[in-house]
């Protein structure tokens, strides 16, 4: 299953509802979003600087990846960022691929 490197930043309602319910209780709840959209949350924590909140899952399709990055952002109290990872396998296949790509202008 295609893993993603997520980042989220709350917004000051965010922020007041994250310090009401807690950050254990935060990441449960993340936790069983994942796991309904057949996923499974890798990695969770909290930060401090561009982001809040970072973590990986993986979901079963980019649907699912996407239909969690479109809930969120539709809150309006966290600002969610998704990125796909690819493996060093992934990476070594896509380097034996033939392109054929031509710079413009060569």
């Amino acid at each position: 299953m295609p893993l993603y490197l997520w980042e989220a930043s709350y917004t000051a309602d965010g922020t007041k509802g994250l310090i009401k319910d807690g950050g254990t209780k935060r990441r449960e709840f993340v936790k069983q979003m994942i796991e309904k959209l057949g996923g499974r949350l890798h990695a969770f924590y909290f930060a401090f600087g561009h982001a809040d909140v970072v973590g990986i899952a993986e979901f079963p399709d980019q649907t699912s990846a996407m239909a969690l990055s479109l809930a969120v952002n539709a809150s309006g109290v966290v600002h969610f960022h998704s990125t796909t990872l690819v493996t060093p396998e992934e990476v070594d296949a896509a380097t034996k691929k033939q392109v054929g790509y031509r710079p413009p202008g060569a």
